[in-house]
């Protein structure tokens, strides 16, 4: 019998086992949080831009890095979305300024928690709510299709429940859609809904929790431009500006599109051309 008892306390602690110990938060400024099992790990060197190389954002840059500011320094700030054009550098931005904000001397920390591990943010936040560091909870291109649930786990994280966000944590999302779900299943949904106010109204109202919206639009020519100059220059790649000009647009034409991701890939490809490297 005692053998028996044995072996059914093992399977519960493996389908439960006990929580994580907190990690060592002084080991790294940035984390990404797994599961299965729960883990934060330590993300060495952050994969960045200096803040100064995002062009064409720059009311949008300086609202988020004062917002970030006022956390790390303990004072009010709110969640934050950034939603808009892809490849326009919404996450870029948050990484960039989670950079500027740890070089000014002010301690913060990243924690990277993917879109599909939302339905564990509680047991992350219950971690992260027993430190003494300030945290940023980053989550990249968030979006919830029609028979997603995973929307009702953000709720923790936007509202708190009973407990509460805690206090040393920000919420800062990238997507691609204002509402974080398509405009036509918000059509759909309203035109077939017997009350179609309340048919989305739970979805949508998700967006409404981010005290901030931060809008992306696509870039001008003149800032696809600017951009691939002041990586340029930030890279010591000398180039002149008729021959920039000339390789770039043609570069944009094959691709379709404008965007400052687009104009990172034109000069990674400049770059290896020329034989320059960096990191």
């Amino acid at each position: 019998m005692s053998d028996v008892l044995n072996r059914i306390a093992a399977a519960l602690e493996r389908m439960a086992p006990a929580p994580m110990a907190a990690p060592d938060f002084a080991q790294a400024e940035a984390f990404v949080w797994h599961v299965d099992p729960d883990r934060l790990e330590p993300v060495a060197q952050v994969n960045r831009i200096d803040l100064s190389l995002l062009v064409g954002i720059d009311r949008t840059r300086d609202t988020l890095l004062a917002n970030t500011v006022q956390f790390a320094k303990g004072l009010p700030a709110n969640n934050a979305l950034l939603w808009g054009s892809r490849g326009m550098g919404k996450s870029s931005l948050v990484k960039a300024v989670h950079g500027a904000v740890t070089g000014s001397g002010l301690a913060l920390k990243l924690v990277e928690l993917h879109r599909e591990d939302l339905p564990s943010v509680g047991r992350l936040l219950a971690l992260l709510r027993a430190s003494d560091a300030r945290f940023v909870l980053f989550c990249d291109d968030l979006s919830f299709s029609h028979d997603d649930q995973h929307y009702k786990s953000l709720k923790a994280v936007l509202d708190g429940g009973v407990e509460g966000r805690p206090d040393n944590v920000i919420f800062y999302a990238t997507s691609n859609r204002r509402h974080l779900m398509p405009r036509d299943m918000i059509e759909n949904e309203r035109s077939s809904a017997i009350n179609p106010s309340e048919a989305v109204e739970e979805k949508v109202s998700l967006s409404d929790r981010f005290g901030l919206w931060l809008g992306f639009h696509p870039c001008s020519q003149d800032e696809y431009l600017a951009m691939i100059r002041g990586y340029c220059d930030a890279y010591g790649l000398p180039i002149d500006d008729d021959t920039l000009r000339a390789e770039a647009i043609e570069w944009q034409a094959t691709r379709g599109a404008r965007s400052g991701r687009v104009a990172w890939q034109y000069f990674i490809d400049l770059a290896g051309r020329r034989g320059v490297t960096f990191g």
